[in-house]
């Protein structure tokens, strides 16, 4: 499944530009450290974070995009640096417990 694919089934809401890409699978955690540990080129990482950390992250691990989770509003910070970065932003109105459950269901684990 492509990135813009999945955007389009979860209905998410892109707060960056799109690159768009085979996805590999998913990580859900808020916790930085876990993204370092398991976060692999391609795949989606769900998470509440919205600080700027988010984009040098999925940066640093080549990650296919970002959901933030809960309809959390997007810092100023973390945008500037995720289109600098080339990073993917999409925002989720659905808890990452339930996206992570309609991720699953398309396919991506």
């Amino acid at each position: 499944m492509t990135v813009a694919a999945m955007a389009e089934a979860l209905g998410l809401q892109a707060v960056t530009a799109v690159a768009d890409q085979e996805i590999v699978g998913a990580i859900a955690t808020d916790l930085i450290s876990d993204v370092l540990a398991h976060g692999e080129p391609g795949m989606v990482w769900l998470t509440i974070q919205t600080h700027r950390n988010v984009a040098a992250v999925a940066s640093t691990q080549e990650l296919a995009a970002v959901i933030v989770t809960g309809d959390r509003p997007v810092s100023r910070e973390l945008l500037a640096l995720a289109e600098q970065q080339a990073v993917t932003i999409f925002v989720s109105e659905d808890d990452t417990y339930g996206t992570s459950g309609r991720l699953y269901e398309l396919g991506v684990h």
